[in-house]
């Protein structure tokens, strides 16, 4: 079971980066996607997230309006669209896959950098 995140960078403010998390050694279309952030000596807050079916998404007020959370269960992949990026926003981004206690997975996390 593995989740990897990608698409992380520097990037400048006001623009943009999409993640990519894909998924392997189980198949997503079950499971609840999330979003998480940590910032430097800060706790780990959630992002996003969206539903089985992508019927229904959650956004931290934070990001809402500049971040889009989508999957595409075909290709076993989940992805954050963030526009608009602020400072605030740099932190490492990790994505969680989530059926019950037990099927709670974790990636690696990916760094996104906002700075001029």
């Amino acid at each position: 079971v593995q989740l990897v995140e990608s698409g992380g960078g520097l990037v400048q403010p006001g623009g943009s980066l999409r993640l990519s998390c894909a998924a392997s050694g189980f198949t997503i279309s079950t499971y609840n996607m999330r979003w998480y952030r940590q910032a430097a000596g800060k706790e780990r807050d959630l992002v996003a997230a969206i539903s089985t079916a992508g019927r229904t998404t959650n956004y931290a007020d934070s990001v809402k309006g500049r971040f889009t959370i989508s999957r595409d269960n075909a290709k076993n992949t989940v992805y954050l669209q963030m526009n608009s990026l602020k400072p605030e926003d740099t932190a490492v981004y990790y994505c969680n896959a989530i059926r019950s206690v037990t099927q709670n997975y974790w990636g690696q996390g990916t760094q996104v950098t906002v700075s001029s």
